[in-house]
This record gives C-alpha cells, structure tokens and sequence, in this order.
C-alpha cells in the first residue's frame, strides 16, 4: 500500500514522504528510522493507479497460472505479459501490467519490475520470482507458487464450507424469532389484552414485549440498523480483530487450532522459499506477518537465535513453535538436508488436523444450534398459548 506522510525532523523542518509498506504502522516505523516525527499519515493510490482495494482485489492466483502457462507454451516473458495486458478488461489492471512490461522494457528484470508495486505483489511472490532469476527455471518456481496458494485456499475452503450450513440455520433461525417477536406476538397481545384476567408471568412479559413492538416499532427498528452498522464498522477495524483474535486464543480447544492454523500457513510458506533457494534468515523474515500477537514475537526471538547459530528445530521447540511431531520432523530435515520438503510435510500434518478438528465440530455444532433454536421458538409459541390454554380451563 502506498502511504503519503507529513512528517517533521529536528533542522530539516517539514517535509512529505511518500512510500510503500503493508501498512500504516509499518509506515510510520520506516519514517521514525529515518529520524523524523509523523504529523500525519494517509493511504494514496499506488504507482499504477490502483486503489489499496483494487490492489487488493488483484487475481494474482490467477495472474500467476496463466503467466505458468503462457511460458511454458514457450513465450518470452516481456510477451506473455504483454498478452495477459491485451486480455484484461478492466482498465486499471491493464495500466499495472503495462507499467510491468515498460519496466522490463527498461532493462529491469521481472522481479525488479515486480517490486515497484508492492501493494499488488507480495514480498513473498517477488521473492520467489527473484530466486528463480539466479536459476533460470521462472516457470517451477511459479508452478510452486501455484501449488502453494492452492494448498492454502484448500484448508480456507473447508472451513467456509463447513461454516455455511450453521450459519443459514441461524439467519433462518433469527428470521423466524424476528418474526415472531414483531408481528405473531403484537397480534395475540391485543387478543389478550381485550380477553383480560390473569395469566402467567411469562406471557405477561410478553405481551409487554408485543404492546412495546406495536407502539415503537419504527423507533426500534432504526435503533437495530443503527446498533448492526456500528457493530459492523467496529468488526472492520484491525484493532477489533486483533482483539477478537486474542480472546478467542485464550479459549483452550479454539485457541490451539488457531495456534496451529497459523503454524502451517508459516512451515508452508517457509518450505516453499526454503526448496526455491532462498535462505532460511530470508525466509524467517519474509513470513514473519503470517503469524500474530505473541507468536510473531515468539519467531522473532526464534530467529535471532537461529542467527546466532542454534539449529532450526531447538530454536522453534524453545520458544514453542512447534507440536511433538513437528519437532521431530525438523529434526530429520536437518540430518538429510531436505528442510524445505519437511516444513511442508509439517503443514499438510496440520492441515489434516484442522480438518479432522472442523468436521468433528461442525457435527457437533449443527445439533446444538437446531436444538438450541427450536428452545427458543418453542418457547415463544408455548408462552404465546398459555393463556388461551388457561382460558379453556376456566370455561371447561
């Protein structure tokens, strides 16, 4: 993303910055580097006039497949893009891809061409691109690459689609008590009340409920779409999300699949880079932002140590980065010399026990959430028939 910032540095004054970074704090720490003090910072639009959500929404899978393709077709580099350029439709991918092919046109190489926007391409694919260069195999290095983001959307994948079916049965759900509650239980409160005499306290209340509906129900409505779109907006910030992340980590069950999630995204990744001829130290570095809160700070100290010379798997058991398995697997990386191959053995090992783990919750799930609904609406219907139940009683 590209960041415009008015920043302030002691006999030197006022001055703008205008630089690249994966966000605004990383940002503000690259300019503080520098000497300065941040006055005040805001994303631009990047160097090929794509918005921060236009970069964002670059198919570089997709880039990355067809670029695969066209080169083992056997075309050039500088045409193969120039030919993803002439098949784009949308305008604003064309002037990137564009400004890719002058740049190489410049005598830059890919990888050069590549990092001048690093918004829309990755550290991580940039590096993988310029590893290749020193080879001169582009084409494996990209089928690696397409093979690692594959792998990545699998575990995604099945855990949206695990996620679906509970989620449409609480929309249904929640339709069916919001209906309910705003328009069956208003109608039998009026009935109720020109029946008059006592009835239990429950439908009491609810027809309480049902009178306060029909009186401010306009008034009610607005403050749920204002109270759903405050909520909404709060969910969108980072701030809210790392904070959602950390209490859901301190649940014991929630919290070690999440642990684990994060540590097959970051042994994948490693391994690719690693089997592309990229060194660890680089490597370590470049997947440091796939990990978050205390475990981002774990691998920075697991780093420093590996720096010093410590082996890979006693740096990562040491500051519990590792399952007994994984460990064990580091270990025979570093006797046969295959680390790369290991870290992504490690990752399909945990990827198979996030699944195991959402099958056997989302099967626990499902029942808990029908029986936990039908409670609810049961118990809205049968509040709701108590007093005609009463009043067949009496007349009987």
């Amino acid at each position: 993303m590209r960041f415009e910032i008015r920043a302030l540095r002691a006999g030197a004054g006022a001055t703008t910055l205008r630089l690249d970074a994966s966000d605004a704090d990383a940002a503000m720490e690259q300019v503080r580097q520098q000497g300065y003090d941040v006055l005040k910072i805001k994303a631009t639009r990047t160097l090929a006039g794509l918005s921060s959500s236009e970069a964002r929404s670059f198919p570089l899978g997709l880039f990355s497949q067809e670029l695969l393709t066209l080169l083992e077709a056997g075309l050039p580099v500088v045409d193969s893009i120039e030919t993803l350029k002439e098949k784009e439709v949308k305008a604003e991918r064309q002037r990137l891809l564009a400004r890719v092919v002058t740049y190489l046109y410049e005598g830059l190489s890919l990888s050069q061409a590549l990092e001048q926007f690093p918004s829309v391409f990755p550290p991580l694919f940039v590096a993988t691109v310029r590893a290749s260069e020193k080879t001169g195999d582009l084409p494996e290095a990209l089928g690696r690459y397409v093979t690692y983001q594959a792998q990545l959307d699998v575990v995604r994948k099945k855990i949206v689609s695990a996620a679906i079916y509970p989620l449409l049965l609480g929309a249904v759900g929640l339709l069916v008590i919001v209906f309910l509650m705003s328009y069956v239980v208003p109608r039998f409160a009026k009935i109720f009340e020109e029946i008059g005499g006592d009835i239990p306290f429950t439908s009491r209340m609810l027809i309480k409920w049902g009178t306060l509906v029909h009186d401010h129900g306009w008034s009610m409505l607005l403050g749920v779409v204002i109270v759903v779109v405050a909520g909404v907006l709060w969910l969108l910030r980072p701030a809210t999300r790392n904070w959602i992340f950390e209490r859901m980590t301190a649940i014991p069950a929630i919290g070690e699949r999440l642990r684990m999630y994060q540590l097959a995204r970051f042994y994948r990744t490693v391994g690719m880079l690693l089997r592309g001829g990229i060194p660890i130290m680089p490597s370590l570095q470049m997947t440091a932002d796939l990990l978050k809160g205390h475990l981002r700070h774990r691998l920075s100290e697991a780093a420093n140590k590996v720096r010093e010379g410590m082996p890979i798997s006693v740096a990562m058991e040491a500051f519990a980065l590792t399952t007994p398995v994984s460990l064990r697997m580091l270990r025979v990386g570093e006797r046969t010399g295959r680390m790369g191959e290991m870290m992504e053995r490690i990752a399909r090992f945990y990827d198979d026990e996030i699944a195991r783990w959402v099958d056997w919750f989302v099967r626990l799930f499902e029942p808990l959430l029908m029986a936990f609904i039908g409670v609810i609406i049961g118990g809205i219907v049968v509040m709701m028939y108590f007093p005609i139940f009463e009043l067949a009683g009496s007349i009987q």
